[in-house]
């Protein structure tokens, strides 16, 4: 079975080996690695056997349970498939493999209500799930019912500098004339305004001509006088 030729020869030699391992220990958790080389290989009918005898020495596995489900509704038995995906949705309600599954069968069951709680735990996890989105449409009717595009998170130039266009507030203005001159004018201090360069240089120069003045007279009353 595992040298048949209508499989890939790699998938051959694992199936060989994970067969050897169940073979020697039928408690082996090497059942589920095996049975999804079958599903690799398209052998259905052998994936669902080995499922089925690793579940009843390990019930409740949820992941062989998801597994064998998937097996059965490609071995076109919907009431199995049905029957045992329910309880894995049961025991893991985020399991979108199963909902995928029971999503298919309600539809095709006329069962709405329960197909668009597996659309919705689907499109919950993802939005733009495809064929979630097409058995929703289907149902309610409603072909526009897709996910809106995300916004661009990216801010705008306008969004970034809103203050661009925006004109400055004018400076306040004093509108009472007297206020005006108050602002205008500094009220006047105590000391004294200095006095101008020009006063200053008059003064200097009266007295030096006071003072050459006084040295003529001296010189003209005792010329021996330095």
């Amino acid at each position: 079975m595992a040298s048949s030729p209508r499989i890939d020869p790699s998938i051959a030699v694992q199936i060989d080996r994970l067969a050897t391992a169940v073979a020697k220990d039928p408690r082996s958790k090497e059942f589920l690695p095996l049975a999804d080389e079958y599903i690799k290989a398209g052998m259905w009918q052998e994936a669902a056997a080995v499922l089925e005898d690793g579940l009843k020495a390990y019930p409740g596995f949820v992941t062989a349970m998801a597994a064998l489900g998937r097996v059965y509704d490609q071995l076109s038995q919907p009431v199995k498939a049905k029957a045992i995906l329910e309880e894995v949705v049961k025991q893991r309600p985020d399991n979108l493999r199963a909902h995928r599954i029971l999503a298919k069968l309600y539809n095709a069951e006329g069962k709405a209500d329960l197909a668009l709680r597996s659309c919705t735990a689907i499109l919950g996890a993802n939005p733009s799930d495809e064929e979630a989105l097409s058995i929703k449409r289907s149902i309610t009717g409603a072909p526009d019912d897709l996910p809106q595009p995300k916004r661009d998170k990216k801010r705008t130039r306008a969004e970034i500098r809103p203050e661009a266009g925006k004109v400055a507030a004018p400076v306040e203005t004093v509108s009472d004339s007297a206020s005006l001159t108050a602002v205008a004018s500094p009220a006047p201090t105590s000391e004294p305004a200095p006095e101008p360069p020009m006063v200053k240089h008059a003064a200097t120069v009266a007295r030096l001509e006071a003072w050459l003045r006084t040295i003529k007279a001296q010189r003209q009353t005792d010329p021996n006088r330095v």
